[in-house]
């Protein structure tokens, strides 16, 4: 198959939505099919290997962050001269109403379209006010998919209809294999950190949770692998409470997150919500170290309460501080749980959720094919 990948997100720039785009991307193009990723510069970004600029990404504020949106005066020409040139055999959006490279294409493209959904958070302004306009291209689409469930629940309560879940991946012989810091194996148990530091990730909780410890288990360290808006907050907390053994690792490349995850003896995953998937949970379990992760509807489909990790409410340091000190005080347990998850890893490696995507493509090429009359249902994930 020739097949489109859309990026709202000025592709290769980092993402979780970018992220998932690069490994299908490169699984697809290892099992032979022809692959472009279509997405809007970000800057003077060179364009990387199978990648066709369109149009110009622009920054805006958007819920507390910043989102990129596609401009182009010549956007209708651009895309139309596009798909003329590449002849899709079908087109993959990612959030595709992220404006506007999706809405351009969806408008001028006749092959068949699939779109996933990533995103979960509360009440969605942008979907509610633009449900007529965003009803004309949820239309176009041919199969929906989600990432989780939460993700599914939460553009479902706008857009009502079958999502099929195909969740995100993780390159499973990638984190079994790293090697860790030789000089943070030390005989202290390392609790680990790995994502943006900010409020919605909840890292000061498990700073104060780690406050809360230290006194009592000094052979313990904090690492935080990571940049964000909260990270003097963090620093000046550590500071304020004379907290030792805490290691800001800034951000890192991805061969030494890996080496932290295979460093760390407990990962805690301490976000207060909005988290369509655990992605990170996956890296951690992949590299066989314990999870303690927030009991969010994000988390708990890929965290097993108590086998493969351990869960906690959110936004509450004694409850983090507790689960920490099962683990740090029962070794066996947290080796159980270190085990279960890299048994339950595998489940999503990048190899299987793109030979699910695969199947995707298939079926909606054939139904397209396929007189009307002849139905094909898809069946529903419930992982």
């Amino acid at each position: 198959m020739k097949i489109g990948i859309v990026s709202p997100y000025a592709y290769p720039r980092p993402g979780g939505a970018n992220a998932h785009i690069r490994e299908t991307y490169a699984h697809l193009r290892a099992m032979g099919h022809q692959v472009r990723i279509l997405t809007a510069p970000w800057g003077d970004d060179p364009p990387a290997q199978d990648v066709i600029q369109i149009g110009q990404a622009v920054a805006v504020p958007f819920n507390g962050s910043i989102g990129r949106v596609t401009l182009s005066l010549r956007l209708e020409w651009l895309v139309s001269r596009m798909l003329e040139r590449e002849k899709f055999d079908i087109i993959h959006h990612h959030e595709p109403f992220v404006p506007f490279l999706s809405f351009q294409i969806l408008d001028s493209a006749k092959c068949p379209n699939v779109a996933t959904f990533h995103a979960f958070g509360g009440f969605s302004i942008s979907y509610w006010l633009g449900r007529v306009v965003l009803d004309h291209y949820m239309a176009k689409f041919d199969q929906r998919v989600a990432v989780s469930s939460a993700a599914r629940h939460f553009v479902s309560r706008y857009f009502p209809g079958e999502y099929r879940i195909i969740p995100n991946g993780v390159d499973v012989d990638f984190y079994a294999h790293a090697k860790p810091f030789p000089e943070f194996r030390d005989g202290k148990v390392n609790i680990l950190f790995v994502g943006r530091v900010e409020p919605r990730k909840g890292t000061m909780y498990l700073a104060r949770a780690y406050a809360r410890l230290k006194p009592k288990y000094p052979e313990t360290r904090l690492i935080i692998v990571g940049r964000g808006p909260e990270i003097g907050d963090v620093r000046r907390f550590v500071h304020r409470q004379r907290l030792a053994d805490v290691f800001f690792a800034g951000r890192v490349e991805d061969a030494d997150k890996a080496s932290f995850y295979k460093t760390a003896d407990i990962y805690v995953a301490p976000s207060t919500g909005q988290e369509s998937f655990g992605i990170v949970l996956l890296e951690a379990m992949a590299a066989g170290c314990a999870v303690i992760a927030s009991d969010i509807h994000g988390y708990k489909r890929v965290v097993q309460r108590n086998v493969s990790g351990l869960l906690v409410e959110p936004k509450d340091p004694e409850a983090l501080a507790d689960a920490i000190e099962r683990l740090i005080t029962q070794p066996e347990l947290r080796q159980s749980i270190g085990e279960a998850g890299a048994r339950r890893a595998p489940e999503y490696d990048w190899r299987h959720v793109t030979g699910e995507l695969v199947h995707v493509y298939e079926d909606v090429i054939r139904r397209r094919a396929a007189p009307a009359s002849e139905p094909s249902p898809l069946p529903v994930r419930t992982r």
